[in-house]
């Protein structure tokens, strides 16, 4: 009966939600049917996405407080700057943590688009919410297991939060916008990032701290690495499927990507005819990713995907804001 019920209001919803889509009349069954089909699948994945970032967010806080602020430890990046102030001054972290990534949330504004700014302003106050309300236990005193557990903690925090779309430190961004400047890679620009963040640990609280803390962006990159499946920076993707020329409407228009088109043919028909068919190959970045899937599974269930990492690109129009 449940679902039943679910159905019948999310299909009148969609019949009533915009009267000047459909100026002639109610749209007919079939459209209904489409945008009914389109919006579980939307809601699928946005509910599924939600659970990654709040994951995420209680695995950073627990990383915070379980592990490095007790120590002083800190780890690189956005993440890295908010435990270096916390330690030297007497401003909670939490308050940091929105502080510092706030200029980059503005930044993902400009390069990634509204919607991502805006998912990762929520992913940042929650983080820092949680890690101002949620207790947690101070698990150990030891530094080599502070520098390891914490790092992991957070890694897993940070990559479980862009698995759902969101990031909960900025310095990705900030990387992302630099190599655009500069014509060098994102990886160049995190380690130069990291390097000058250890160099002011160093002095201000100690070479012993620096150098644990080292250990714990170690461990925080090798697992978020790990959780996001070693996807690098840009993912190459190869779509085959009979909804070729929709597709690539989809990812011009709403991804605001280039594509490039291969002619080519079936190589497995059961009465011996292959059929020709488009293949549409285009580079994303890994943030956008789970967007591209969503919308491809709207157009195509069953489309044929290959993705594999990038290490870095130039030309194109891989580097133009996507479009809303």
């Amino acid at each position: 009966m449940k679902p039943f019920l679910a159905n019948i209001i999310i299909r009148t919803t969609l019949k009533f939600r915009d009267k000047k889509k459909y100026p002639k009349g109610n749209p007919s069954e079939y459209k209904l049917a489409k945008e009914y089909r389109q919006s579980i699948i939307s809601l699928k994945r946005n509910f599924k996405n939600l659970i990654l970032i709040v994951i995420g967010i209680f695995s950073a806080s627990f990383g915070f407080k379980g592990f490095l602020l007790t120590n002083d430890f800190i780890d690189g990046g956005a993440t890295g700057i908010s435990l270096l102030l916390a330690a030297i001054t007497e401003i909670p972290l939490y308050l940091l943590i929105i502080g510092v990534n706030i200029p980059f949330i503005f930044l993902g504004y400009k390069i990634m688009g509204k919607r991502f700014a805006i998912k990762t302003a929520l992913a940042i106050i929650g983080l820092a919410l949680c890690v101002a309300i949620v207790p947690f236990p101070n698990v150990t005193d030891d530094d080599l297991l502070v520098a390891i557990f914490g790092g992991f903690f957070l890694g897993a925090g940070i990559g479980l939060s862009i698995r759902g779309g969101a990031v909960i430190d900025g310095t990705e961004i900030l990387a992302i916008f630099l190599s655009r400047k500069f014509s060098t890679t994102i990886g160049d620009i995190i380690i130069l990032i990291n390097i000058v963040i250890f160099s002011f640990a160093a002095y201000l609280l100690s070479i012993e701290i620096a150098l644990y803390s080292m250990i714990t962006y170690i461990a925080a990159s090798k697992t978020l690495d790990f959780i996001i499946e070693g996807i690098e920076e840009y993912i190459g993707v190869t779509i085959i499927s009979t909804q070729s020329t929709r597709i690539r409407e989809m990812i011009t228009d709403k991804l605001g990507r280039g594509v490039t088109i291969y002619k080519g043919q079936g190589g497995y028909a059961k009465n011996g005819v292959s059929k020709e068919m488009n293949i549409i190959y285009t580079v994303i970045t890994r943030l956008e990713l789970n967007k591209l899937n969503t919308e491809i599974e709207k157009i195509e269930p069953n489309a044929f995907i290959v993705m594999n990492s990038i290490k870095d690109i130039k030309g194109g129009i891989i580097k133009k804001r996507p479009l809303q």
